[in-house]
């Protein structure tokens, strides 16, 4: 083995040994017990997210309408403020993962024709939901993305910091979170 292929072979020991450490102090992401599609259809407001490239052109009222297609998918349309004042939408569909009460569900915003591709498929995981189906966290297995979302365009404060703590206790740096931009996101 030559000095280079050492070298190579070394570092990418190193890589794969952090790799590894890392994923084991941290624990999975917990989603709730269980999901009631029926009840958590409708219209759900973003009150804050971890940035992200898909959302960049988002400068407020941000929101999620979801209902119930004839073939047992949900049609998922986003809507979001333009900074030029216009109202971007996109319209997707997301499938439940597992039992019909499965709280997991992944969510495609790419042409149906793509859907046979699991990369167009983007993890949708109920972590949060108050038992009023008013307030939910939504994140995926890696902890890249994070929505708070809540029935109505403001939250009161004292239910986000409370929401904030859970997600913190799962291990969420919720320092990462941006406020959406509404008329007054958090009340007091």
């Amino acid at each position: 083995m030559t000095k280079l292929h050492s070298a190579v072979f070394g570092i990418c020991l190193l890589f794969i040994s952090l790799s590894a450490k890392s994923q084991t102090n941290e624990a999975p992401v917990k989603t709730i017990t269980s999901l009631d599609v029926p009840r958590y259809l409708g219209t759900w407001y973003e009150i804050a997210k971890f940035p992200n490239w898909f959302q960049r052109k988002c400068v407020g009222n941000t929101k999620a309408v979801y209902s119930l297609r004839t073939e047992g998918t949900l049609k998922v349309m986003n809507s979001c403020k333009t900074a030029d004042g216009d109202i971007s939408e996109a319209e997707g569909t997301a499938r439940q993962i597992g039992a019909k009460d499965s709280p997991k569900l992944e969510v495609r915003f790419a042409p149906s024709w793509l859907s046979f591709l699991p990369l167009v498929w983007g993890d949708y995981w109920v972590i949060d939901l108050d038992s009023q189906y008013q307030v939910a966290a939504v994140s995926d297995p890696r902890r890249e993305y994070l929505w708070i979302l809540s029935r109505t365009p403001q939250l009161d404060k004292k239910a986000y910091d409370e929401l904030l703590q859970r997600l913190q206790v799962q291990q969420f740096d919720v320092r990462k979170l941006e406020i959406t931009s509404q008329q007054s996101t958090l009340k007091n």
